[in-house]
């Protein structure tokens, strides 16, 4: 009896799918990411609390790499299918085609397995070939987002003020990503150090707030009556200000005098999300948008607090806690918000939360505490290591209920 030469044919799985939108492929680049470098992340935490495992040394620093990964190589994937699907749409110029997006995947795609497999196996050279595939793959992304910019231009239109902003906050990504490659080939640490700060203020932060800026308002006045958007571009302009300040502060290690801006960032950003907040019935996929989004406010009330405190005398208390608010509080829980939205709408499915989607927000919150409680804790590493592990839980069955939808058509018919 013949063999069908398709081993997947019958089952709708088609991983030429991948290619036929920037969001199928750069979606599930981050979705794997997710899982891959969280468990490299929980195996070094547990070789450095017990002592399990015994990982190779030689490698760079693995705490330096944790912070490289999430900011540099995790996020990105998702931010990247976004705005190559979004800008195009934003500006009224032609789609992107798949030769413009495709070399984007592959180098964030190669670049982290090589620098997760780097850090399993005491292999530098692997460290320094994935950062370098990371810096092209998104050097390329960088160039295709400014040929629609720039189409915009020709055409007469705009300028679309909010792209212009996501574009310069991946262009402070690049610089990032050649100062750990500066590191990796012989920088000293200073190179590290402000690669992490920038990938925080000047990256994730403006990226995630603009674009909350000009979806959040306009996802709610399309489903609940009567709600009135309200998103002036002077939001966008003084949150660049705020954390330019705050930046600076930090590299210049004037951490007594971070209070005052992060207290305004935090009240700034109370008072949006107060005027977002929706005051009618509204679905669960819109709640969860406003909800993540409060992690920031409070987020910079730690960091203020921490500020104040190191101002008055006292020591770091909170530690890591403000940035892990950020992180997995923030961050975290729009990538599940948004990315779902982004997933439903574009897979031709009901634009409703998943139980999937449902289990990963919730249990991020979860995941969010402990992880900020974890800095005052006796044992603070097993407090990581239980952090590390819930972040997994949460986010396998939407990771792999994900990656499910990307390899197969459109419930509803239609390509993309």
């Amino acid at each position: 009896m013949n063999q069908p030469s398709n081993p997947l044919a019958g089952t709708g799985l088609s991983p030429a799918l991948l290619a036929e939108a920037p969001h199928r492929l750069l979606f599930f680049v981050g979705a794997v990411n997710v899982l891959l470098a969280m468990s490299w992340w929980l195996l070094w935490l547990l070789d450095a609390r017990f002592g399990l495992i015994g990982l190779p040394s030689g490698t760079p620093f693995g705490g330096w790499m944790h912070a490289f990964i999430m900011q540099y190589q995790l996020l990105p994937p998702f931010m990247f299918g976004f705005l190559l699907t979004t800008f195009p749409r934003w500006m009224g110029v032609p789609d992107l085609s798949r030769w413009h997006y495709l070399p984007v995947g592959l180098g964030l795609l190669g670049g982290q397995v090589s620098v997760v497999g780097g850090m399993l196996l005491g292999q530098p050279a692997m460290v320094h070939i994935g950062v370098m595939m990371s810096l092209a793959g998104w050097a390329y992304g960088l160039v295709q987002l400014l040929r629609a910019l720039l189409a915009e231009r020709r055409a007469g239109k705009g300028p679309t003020w909010h792209a212009w902003s996501c574009f310069a906050a991946l262009a402070v990504g690049l610089l990032g990503l050649a100062l750990m490659a500066l590191h990796l080939h012989g920088a000293g640490p200073w190179a590290v150090s402000v690669s992490i700060k920038l990938g925080t203020f000047g990256l994730l932060l403006p990226v995630y707030i603009t674009v909350a800026h000009r979806m959040f308002p306009f996802f709610a006045g399309n489903v609940v009556p009567g709600y009135r958007a309200w998103r002036p571009m002077v939001l966008v302009g003084g949150m660049w200000a705020l954390l330019f300040v705050h930046l600076v502060l930090e590299l210049a290690h004037a951490n007594a005098w971070l209070w005052p801006v992060d207290a305004v960032l935090a009240l700034g950003s109370g008072y949006v999300l107060w005027r977002w907040w929706p005051r009618g019935k509204a679905p669960g996929i819109l709640w969860v948008l406003f909800a993540g989004f409060a992690w920031l406010p409070i987020g910079f009330a730690l960091y203020a607090a921490q500020s104040a405190i190191y101002a008055s005398g006292g020591e770091y208390v909170l530690g890591r806690g403000p940035a892990h608010a950020l992180y997995i509080g923030f961050f975290g829980s729009l990538l599940v918000a948004m990315v779902t939205r982004v997933t439903q709408g574009h897979s031709g499915r009901p634009m409703a939360m998943p139980a999937a989607g449902w289990f990963a927000f919730a249990a991020l919150q979860l995941v969010t505490l402990i992880r900020v409680a974890a800095e005052a804790a006796p044992d603070s590493y097993v407090w990581q290591v239980v952090a590390a592990a819930g972040w997994l839980m949460a986010f396998l069955p939407w990771v792999l209920r994900s990656l499910s939808i990307y390899l197969h058509p459109r419930a509803d018919g239609r390509p993309g």
